[in-house]
C-alpha cells in the first residue's frame, strides 16, 4: 500500500463498514477500509430478514457487497487490524497491527463487537447456528421447535413473550436459582413455560446444530434451538478513546452516526443492540453520507 494518506479510514469492512465505504465511492471520496478479515458471524449458515438477500450466506452478502465496493476506485482495502487511533479531528493517525501508520481526515469506527460467551461445553460451537439471539433473523428455521431461553429474570420473561410467536414449546433455562416476581411466574404458568433451574454442563450438538443440553445433575433436555444474549467487549481501541457509551455498553452516537468524538463516527453492531445485517447496511450508508456531508 503506497498511500497513507486518506480522506476517510473505515476501520472494520464487514456490512456497516462496506456500505460506509459504498456511499463514499460514490462521493469520489479517497477512502481505505481496514478489515481484519475475521467476521463475527462466520460460521452462521444463513442470513435473513435482509431484502434481496434473505437466505443467503453472510459470506456471500460480503464477498459480492466487496466487489461492488472496489470497483469504485477511490476505495482501497487493507487487511490488518487497527490497534490504535490517535489525533483530533481532520488529523487522525491510525497505527495497525502490521506497523502501518495511516492519517486520515476522518474515521468510521464499523469494528462490531466481540461476544463473551458463557463457559458451557459446546455453545461456541453452535452460537450462531442454533444458539442463537435473535427471532427475526433465525425464529423462522426454529418455528414450533422446542426451544431454549438461556437467560434469567426479566431478560428471559421479555424473551419468552417474544418467542412465543414463533413456538409454544419454550423452556426457559435459568442456570441457577430463578430470579422471577410471583407476577411473572404466573404468567409464565400460564403460558405452558417450564423453568429449568438445574446447571448447564453442555450442549450435545451435530455441526452446530442442538440435540440436547445436559445438565451437571445428569438430566438431559431435547431442545433444537437456545436463543442467548451474550455479554459482549468493544474492541480494545474503543477503550482507548474514552468514546461515550450508553448504559448497554455500545458507542453512543448523534442522529447523524457522530460520537462523542468530532470527526469520529460509528455504524453497526458497536453502537446498536439491533444486531442485523439490514441494520448496519442502513447505518452504514447514514454514516458515509454524513461523512461526506462533514467533510464538504
Amino acid at each position: 500500500m503506497k498511500n497513507t494518506s486518506f480522506e476517510v479510514v473505515v476501520t472494520g469492512g464487514s456490512y456497516a463498514g462496506l456500505s460506509a465505504a459504498l456511499s463514499l465511492g460514490r462521493a469520489l471520496r479517497n477512502t481505505l477500509i481496514i478489515d481484519s478479515g475475521k467476521p463475527c458471524n462466520a460460521q452462521t449458515p444463513h442470513s435473513h430478514n435482509f431484502l434481496t438477500q434473505d437466505g443467503s450466506t453472510p459470506a456471500e452478502i460480503s464477498e459480492l457487497s466487496r466487489k461492488q465496493v472496489a470497483a469504485y476506485p477511490t476505495v482501497s482495502f487493507l487487511q490488518d487490524e487497527v490497534i490504535e487511533l490517535s489525533g483530533t479531528d481532520l488529523a487522525f493517525e491510525i497505527l495497525t497491527t502490521k506497523g502501518r501508520l495511516i492519517k486520515s481526515k476522518k474515521v468510521i469506527l464499523a469494528t462490531g463487537i466481540k461476544d463473551i460467551l458463557p463457559e458451557i461445553g459446546g455453545l461456541k460451537n453452535c452460537w450462531g447456528i442454533s444458539a442463537i439471539h435473535c427471532p427475526y433473523c433465525h425464529g423462522y428455521e426454529f418455528r414450533t421447535e422446542r426451544t431454549g431461553i438461556l437467560m434469567n429474570g426479566e431478560a428471559a420473561f421479555e424473551q419468552a413473550k417474544l418467542i412465543r410467536q414463533w413456538t409454544k414449546r419454550i423452556f426457559i433455562l435459568s442456570n441457577g436459582k430463578p430470579e422471577f416476581s410471583d407476577e411473572q411466574l404466573k404468567t409464565l404458568k400460564e403460558w405452558n413455560i417450564e423453568i429449568v433451574d438445574q446447571r448447564i454442563s453442555e450442549l450435545t450438538h451435530r455441526d452446530g446444530y442442538i440435540e440436547s443440553v445436559r445438565f451437571e445433575d445428569g438430566f438431559e433436555l431435547h431442545l433444537k434451538a437456545v436463543y442467548i444474549r451474550p455479554a459482549f467487549e468493544q474492541h480494545r481501541m474503543i477503550a482507548d478513546l474514552a468514546l461515550n457509551l450508553d448504559d448497554f455498553g455500545f458507542i453512543k452516537t448523534d442522529d447523524f452516526q457522530e460520537t462523542s468524538i468530532a470527526g469520529i463516527f460509528a455504524a453497526g453492531d458497536n453502537c446498536t443492540m439491533m444486531r442485523a445485517v439490514a441494520n448496519a447496511v442502513s447505518a452504514g450508508t447514514k454514516a458515509g453520507a454524513m461523512v461526506n456531508r462533514a467533510l464538504l
